[in-house]
C-alpha cells in the first residue's frame, strides 16, 4: 500500500510550520523542487501538505524531501522526528548504520544493505548531512575488537582467486576514475554495481579461511572507494553508511591493516565535515590499533589524517609532529618490503600535497607553498582532482601573503583543471578561495574569476 493513514495527526509537522512560518504551499512548492531536480517528480500541493498534517504519510522518496526542504528553508539540519516523520530513521537503522558485534549478524547485515531490492529502497536516503554521532559506536567497537575470529565457509559455490582478483581489479580501476573525473554519480558507477551484483553473492559462497578473509577485505575496500566516492559528491549520509560497513567488513575478515585504512579515511571525511576533534581521535585510534600489524604506507596515511585534522584545530605542534611521522614512515618503504598496493596512490608527492595543505590550514604559506613545490610529481593526468586542489591551496597560501596575482594564476589553473571533475569537495575548495579573496572583491579580475567559479558550481550541482 502506498499510503496508510494514521489515527492520529501529525501535530509535530503542524507544530513546525507553524513555528517557522513555512507555508502549506510553500512547502509543497519546495518539496516539489527538489523531486525535479532529482528525478523524482512531483506534484504536491497545499492540500497534500495538509493531508500529511492530518497524518497521511506520503511514500518515499517524499519523507526525505520534505525533510531537506525544511532544512534548507530554515538554514539547519531537519530531523525526521522533528517533524513525525521518524519511519525514515527507523527504517535507516537497517540500512547501514549498525555495526554488529557478531560476524555472521555483520555479514547478513552487508547482504541485505547491498541486496538488489534495497539498493532502489535506499534511494530516497541518499545524501542527508553529515553526522559525527553515527560514528560513535561502529569506531569504538572496531578499536576494541578490530579482529574477528575467522574461518571458512560452505554453502554456495566455491570461491577461487580469479573471483577475488575480479574484486580487486574493480577497486582498483574505480579509485583511478575516481581520482581522474571525481565521485560523480556513484550509485551508476561500475564499483557501486560490483558490490551489489558480485561481492555480496560471493559472501553467499564456499570458500577456506584464507580465502574467505581476502575475499572480506576485498569487499571492504570496494565499500570504502564507493563512500569516498559518495562523500566527494556530496552524499555524506551514505558516505558515512558505506564507511561503517566497510570498516565492519575488515573486522570480519581480521584484516586490522584495512580497518585502519578505513578508519583514517574516516577521519578525513570527518576533518572536511567541521568534526576535527573527532577527526584526531579516529585517526589516533587507527595508528595505534595497527602498529605491529600494519605495512609503514597504512601507518603513515594515518599519521597524515592526525595531521590534517588538527591543522585543522589549529594546533601546531601536534601537526607538524604527526607530519613528520608520516614523513619518516613513507621513509621506512623497502623494495621488495609488505606494502598493500591498495594505497600505492599515498606517495611522497601526495604527502607534500596534503602537508601543503595542513601549513596553508595553520596560517604559514611560505611552508605551505615550498610543500606545494614537492608535489609538482605527482602526474596531473592520473590525480586531476588531487591536483585542482592542490592549486587551490596554492592560490589561498599566495593570497595570504597578499599576493594577489599570483593567488588569481592559481585561482584559475585551478578552476581550469577542476572544470572536468565531478566533485561537491572542488566546489568547496574553490569557495575558499573566493573567501581569501575577499580583501580584494572590488578588483575587476576578482569579480571575473568569481563569475567563473559560480558557473564551475553551478555546472557541478547541475
Amino acid at each position: 500500500m502506498a499510503h496508510r493513514t494514521p489515527k492520529q495527526p501529525n501535530t509535530k509537522l503542524d507544530d513546525f510550520l507553524t513555528t517557522y512560518r513555512v507555508s502549506r504551499k510553500a512547502l509543497a512548492h519546495l518539496v516539489n523542487q527538489l523531486g525535479a531536480a532529482e528525478g523524482h517528480p512531483t506534484s504536491y500541493s497545499h492540500t497534500s501538505v495538509g493531508n500529511w498534517v492530518a497524518g497521511m504519510r506520503p511514500k518515499d522518496p517524499a519523507p526525505r524531501l520534505i525533510t531537506t526542504a525544511l532544512s534548507r528553508r530554515i538554514g539547519r539540519a531537519v530531523d525526521p522526528e522533528e517533524i513525525g516523520m521518524g519511519v525514515a530513521r527507523e527504517a535507516a537503522a537497517q540500512l547501514g548504520w549498525d555495526f554488529p558485534r557478531d560476524r555472521t549478524d555483520a555479514v547478513r547485515g552487508v547482504q541485505d544493505y547491498w541486496s538488489t531490492g534495497n539498493v532502489k529502497r535506499r534511494d530516497f536516503l541518499s545524501g542527508g548531512t553529515f553526522a559525527a554521532a553515527a560514528y560513535a559506536t561502529p569506531v569504538t567497537r572496531w578499536l576494541a575488537l578490530p579482529s574477528d575470529p575467522t574461518g571458512g565457509q560452505s554453502r554456495g559455490r566455491r570461491i577461487g582467486r580469479t573471483d577475488l582478483a575480479d574484486l580487486w581489479e574493480a577497486a582498483d580501476q574505480a579509485r583511478q576514475w575516481d581520482s581522474k573525473f571525481g565521485g560523480g554519480d556513484w550509485r551508476s558507477s561500475s564499483v557501486a554495481q560490483c558490490l551489489t551484483h558480485k561481492a555480496v553473492p560471493l559472501l553467499d559462497g564456499t570458500y577456506c579461511d584464507e580465502v574467505g578473509r581476502e575475499l572480506f577485505s576485498a569487499t571492504a575496500e570496494l565499500a570504502r572507494v564507493v563512500a569516498w566516492s559518495a562523500f566527494d559528491s556530496g552524499q555524506h549520509a551514505v558516505a558515512q553508511q558505506h564507511f561503517i560497513q566497510a570498516l565492519r567488513l575488515a573486522r570480519a575478515g581480521a584484516d586490522v591493516e584495512m580497518g585502519a585504512y578505513v578508519l583514517s579515511t574516516m577521519a578525513i571525511q570527518s576533518l572536511l565535515q567541521g568534526d576535527a576533534d573527532g577527526a584526531v581521535d579516529m585517526a589516533q585510534g587507527a595508528f595505534e590499533r595497527a602498529k605491529g600489524h600494519a605495512a609503514p604506507r597504512v601507518l603513515a596515511f594515518a599519521a597524515l589524517a592526525e595531521a590534517r585534522a588538527h591543522a585543522r584545530l589549529g594546533d601546531s605542534f601536534a601537526a607538524t609532529a604527526a607530519l613528520d611521522r608520516s614523513e619518516d614512515l613513507l621513509g621506512q618503504i623497502r623494495p621488495g618490503g609488505h606494502d598493500p598496493k591498495w594505497l600505492d596512490y599515498f606517495t611522497e608527492a601526495r604527502l607534500a600535497a596534503d602537508a601543503a595543505e595542513v601549513n596553508r590550514d595553520l596560517g604559514r604559506p611560505a611552508q605551505a607553498l615550498a610543500w606545494s613545490q614537492r608535489a609538482q610529481t605527482m602526474p596531473a593526468d592520473r590525480f586531476a582532482r588531487a591536483t585542482g586542489l592542490r592549486y587551490t591551496v596554492i592560490a589561498t597560501s599566495h593570497l595570504q601573503a597578499s599576493d594577489l596575482d599570483s593567488g588569481l594564476a592559481a585561482g584559475r589553473e585551478a578552476a581550469r583543471i577542476l572544470a572536468t571533475v565531478s566533485s561537491s569537495r572542488a566546489t568547496a575548495y574553490l569557495a575558499k578561495v573566493i573567501e581569501a579573496l575577499a580583501p580584494w572583491k572590488r578588483e575587476r579580475d576578482v569579480r571575473e574569476f568569481t563569475a567563473l567559479v559560480d558557473t564551475l558550481a553551478l555546472a557541478t550541482r547541475a
